[in-house]
């Protein structure tokens, strides 16, 4: 028995393998709030150093700089709302800085500002995210310093 395909269904799955994942992708930019992401259990027990958002002042003196750093997290973020999944990838980012402050020498980090695709934004108050459908992303920059005893 001969089996016969039409050109028009032939064509039709060649393009939703083409274009049918585009079509379900999602890439969605939030600003969600710090003190969020700063509240997860894990943040609590495992940022050990001060962190200064935005302009925020240190309210003691930066007696050395020991540079600018950038970090670039992303997350699973499949089966979880776009905040819990961004503020994951936040903290991972964090701990990331953190761990850059303590290799350099430095005791907290400063001017931490979202570099998201490379726009940089800087806020006391929030965070940018991008979230899509199975994955969640954080860039962040931040100075590593050393600020007075």
């Amino acid at each position: 028995m001969k089996k016969r395909y039409r050109s028009g269904g032939v064509l039709l799955v060649v393009a939703l393998m083409v274009f049918g994942s585009s079509a379900w992708a999602r890439d969605t930019q939030h600003d969600f709030p710090i003190e969020g992401g700063l509240a997860q259990p894990d943040a609590k027990a495992k940022i050990t150093i001060p962190l200064y958002f935005g302009a925020q002042k240190p309210g003691k003196k930066v007696v050395q700089t020991l540079g600018e750093y950038s970090t670039s997290k992303k997350t699973n973020a499949f089966g979880k709302s776009d905040e819990a999944a961004c503020n994951w990838a936040f903290l991972s980012a964090l701990l990331t800085l953190q761990s850059r402050a303590h290799k350099e020498g430095g005791n907290a980090i400063i001017n931490i500002k979202s570099n998201y695709r490379g726009d940089e934004t800087s806020s006391e108050t929030t965070y940018q995210c991008g979230a899509g459908n199975i994955m969640a992303g954080v860039a962040l920059k931040g100075t590593v310093v050393k600020l007075s005893d």
